[in-house]
């Protein structure tokens, strides 16, 4: 098993690197150990679907940091793969922002982003709002001494695209590469042109969330220094329809439907790591 520096050094080569990859959106052990079979470069953990599987509950910040944590560590425990999570706006102000990268860091992550979205949902207000670009500068360099392994990346994520307007998101790109961070996250990309004012502004390598037709191409991405292009959050919401559909199957009573394609004995076998702990038993327990 890598050690989690290790790791952490691994998503540095990623965004030191020549391309654009796609991360595997996981929400637990069996999932992070299906990416890792899979191939994938690296696993993440999004603050929407860290919500569904430790709450049940919509992406309305109303998880914790310790159950986010928590959630973090059992995944990085199942796999070898680093893990970058989505630490929303860091649970407070420049102080929590601190205490959330010390939990993260120590629940194992390679990388996480802090946003600088004002959350929770203020009373009264109907369109996300962003902190003040001064808040926001000094979340990012709150992330960056809140830090002990330096091998762990800290990702300066702006919502800006998303209602402010491009001029916005390249001056809080350009201050938040100012104070330190390790990269640039944008969100709400939907044209090449947004893109590309982004990417001449800084010289950081870009995470990218969204993306409209445009910017499908992963060659292009590549020459615009993004180096991970964050997927739609899909493997979650495949697993309750299964799960929906075979509990349905199952209440409905024996006979009265086919059980929806259920896993195979082999897989289940290799993503829980049957052999070692059949190995383990003998050599431990003598049987």
């Amino acid at each position: 098993m890598s050690t989690f520096t290790e790791r952490r050094r691994t998503m540095r080569e990623v965004l030191a690197g020549e391309r654009c990859v796609s991360p595997g959106s996981v929400f637990d052990a069996l999932s992070a150990r299906m990416a890792e079979e899979l191939g994938f470069d690296a696993v993440m953990l999004a603050g929407s679907v860290a919500s569904l599987a430790v709450l049940g509950a919509p992406d309305l910040i109303v998880m914790t940091l310790t159950e986010l944590a928590e959630q973090a560590h059992r995944i990085c425990r199942a796999t070898r793969l680093p893990l970058l999570v989505d630490a929303d706006h860091g649970f407070g102000n420049a102080l929590n922002v601190m205490r959330t990268v010390a939990e993260l860091e120590h629940a194992g992550v390679a990388a996480l982003s802090i946003e600088d979205t004002v959350l929770p949902r203020a009373f009264g207000e109907k369109t996300p709002q962003l902190v003040s670009l001064e808040e926001g500068v000094g979340k990012m360099r709150a992330a960056l001494a809140g830090r002990r392994d330096p091998a762990l990346v800290i990702a300066g994520r702006t919502g800006a695209l998303g209602g402010a307007g491009t001029g916005e998101a390249v001056a809080r790109a350009k201050a938040y590469e100012a104070a330190g961070v390790d990269a640039i996250f944008v969100v709400g990309v939907r044209t090449r042109a947004q893109l590309d004012a982004v990417s001449a502004a800084v010289r950081l390598p870009l995470i990218m969330g969204g993306g409209g037709p445009e910017l499908s191409d992963a060659g292009y991405l590549a020459s615009r220094r993004v180096r991970v292009r964050i997927p739609p959050h899909q493997p979650i919401l495949a697993a309750v329809q299964a799960a929906y559909a075979t509990l349905s199957a199952m209440r409905a009573g024996p006979g009265a439907a086919p059980l929806p394609t259920l896993a195979p004995d082999e897989l289940m076998k290799r993503l829980t790591r049957d052999a070692d702990y059949a190995r383990w038993s003998g050599e431990f327990l003598g049987g």
